[in-house]
């Protein structure tokens, strides 16, 4: 059995009784939807028509928000129905980024996810959704599309029906009956600064409106209002238009939306991502400092500095506790972090992360006191679980990432060597920092680093959405944090500066730790202000 939604586009009229339904329904806070409905405008004044998209969870076969839920406060139901439940929800927001659909949102009232649920208790108690009720041209069908005899299945099988986004293979289950290919693909029309029908210029979320802008729209239609007694009629239509412009006058525009949610990661995801980098690549510089005379490279026998058995460990330990403390910080329900491995769904990279970062923690720890305890003779083989231990809080995020398949330049396979390659770049960093000799090691990561950064951005990409982020740093917004921050300063300029010996590496550790703070940022922001509606 799989409940779905059929939306007749040819009867919907956008009257949005469905949104204030859907309100009224589950008490849903203003600022956020369930169910909104979309206005794509096409052609120029006068010559302007108008189609409407209902728009709201596709409750997918395979649902990514499901997949990356790291509580299973979202769910399947016996029905196809993904449910969820706030109660267990610690405010994560992976779910949001995971969504292709943009359909869920954090309820500023309880700080928890919230989507459409297909109204699931009238479904159990044999109602229809309210959204279906209300709507005035029965324009909303729903029902199960796997029974043949299902008034959806029928529509289905007359008329062709479309669905949003196929390609995520996500298997959604709103479908479309003449669905405009511009409302139901969201990269086909920009998103308006502002429009005649809205003028909401804050999102909602995590940093909301933190980079909103305005123009005078007042200030254009008093003057039109002025000029109407005296004006010849082209100069109206030039007012008109100057006023279609400022909306986004483009000859497929979108002219009403739903608010954006805004960054929902924001400036702790990419701390946290350099932090975790920084606790990875000190345990790893110690335990290669015992791993490497094992495979015959170096001094055998040779004592270990305290700067490796103590000093290196301890900071690890100490970026590892602010690195949680960061985690801990972005949840919109921090009370409830622990949950993440009491009530862990194993499906989701954030719990096995949580265990990984836990594990990680667990045999600095143990270093830590076996060292204390005066047994030197156990750290060569705690080593090697240190040092994959390391290795795999360093990259566990690019898999984090990649159940997110509502961000596309997050899928690029070239992520998982960006994170790999953070723990050798800041271990050696950290090394050239305090007047080691970390040269020959921050050199070679700083290359691989170059390169892996120069495929993810000038590679070709899979989709519109990740090639728009790219050309974003090539070319657009971030170009000049991309070219300055990224490239000379992360990159160029400690490559520089390896070449004037430990002095210049003191610097050279600087500048590639300046770099690796201005790209997490970039790689964390930029594709989360790509729209998915």
């Amino acid at each position: 059995m799989q409940y779905g939604f059929v939306i007749d586009n040819r009867v919907c009229i956008g009257c949005h009784a469905c949104t204030v339904a859907c309100k009224a329904e589950h008490l849903v806070p203003i600022g956020v939807n369930r169910t909104w409905v979309k206005y794509i405008e096409r052609g120029n004044y006068p010559n302007v028509s108008r189609n409407f998209q209902v728009t709201r969870c596709n409750h997918c076969k395979d649902a990514p928000c499901v997949t990356i839920c790291p509580t299973t406060a979202l769910f399947h139901r016996a029905d196809g129905i993904v449910d969820f439940d706030n109660r267990r929800c610690i405010g994560c927001k992976s779910c949001t980024q995971a969504c292709p659909y943009d359909a869920l949102y954090i309820d500023p009232n309880t700080h928890t996810a919230a989507k459409c649920n297909f109204c699931a208790h009238r479904i159990d108690q044999g109602l229809n959704p309210s959204c279906v009720n209300i709507c005035p041209e029965q324009a909303i069908h729903f029902g199960d599309v796997e029974d043949p005899n299902s008034d959806v299945s029928r529509l289905i099988a007359k008329q062709p029906a479309t669905v949003r986004k196929p390609e995520k293979g996500t298997g959604p289950q709103v479908y479309y009956i003449e669905g405009d290919q511009a409302a139901l693909n969201p990269s086909a029309t920009s998103v308006p600064e502002t429009t005649v029908w809205s003028d909401q210029t804050r999102g909602v979320g995590h940093h909301a409106g933190a980079d909103a802008k305005q123009f005078d729209l007042i200030g254009i239609v008093r003057k039109a209002q002025a000029t109407r007694a005296e004006a010849p009629a082209e100069q109206l239509d030039g007012l008109l238009r100057e006023l279609e412009k400022a909306s986004g006058g483009e000859k497929v525009r979108r002219a009403y939306d739903a608010p954006d949610k805004g960054v929902q990661w924001g400036w702790e995801v990419a701390a946290y991502i350099m932090t975790k980098a920084i606790a990875a690549g000190c345990a790893l510089m110690t335990a290669l400092a015992y791993i490497l005379p094992q495979l015959g490279i170096g001094p055998k026998g040779a004592p270990v500095s305290g700067l490796y058995t103590l000093g290196l460990p301890i900071t690890a330990l100490v970026f590892l506790a602010i690195t949680g403390a960061l985690l801990i910080k972005d949840l919109d329900q921090p009370k409830r972090f622990l949950y993440v491995l009491l009530r862990p769904h194993w499906t989701s990279w954030l719990v096995r992360g949580a265990y990984i970062v836990t594990a990680f923690g667990a045999i600095l720890t143990a270093w830590i006191v076996v060292h204390a305890l005066g047994l030197r003779q156990v750290l060569p083989w705690l080593a090697w679980p240190m040092a994959g231990l390391a290795l795999a809080a360093s990259v566990y995020t690019a898999f984090l990432f990649g159940q997110c398949k509502g961000r596309d330049f997050w899928q690029s396979p070239a992520l998982i060597v960006h994170m790999f390659v953070h723990a050798p770049l800041a271990g050696f960093g950290v090394l050239c920092l305090i007047g080691q000799d970390g040269r020959i090691g921050l050199g070679i990561s700083l290359v691989v680093s170059l390169a892996v950064i120069f495929a993810e951005v000038f590679g070709k990409h899979a989709t519109q959405d990740a090639s728009a982020t790219a050309k974003d740093m090539r070319t657009g917004r971030a170009a000049k944090w991309f070219y300055g921050g990224v490239i000379a300063v992360g990159h160029i300029a400690p490559l520089g500066l390896l070449a004037l010996g430990k002095t210049g590496a003191v610097f050279a550790a600087i500048a590639m730790f300046l770099g690796m703070a201005v790209t997490e940022y970039l790689w964390v922001y930029l594709p989360q202000k790509r729209s998915n509606t």
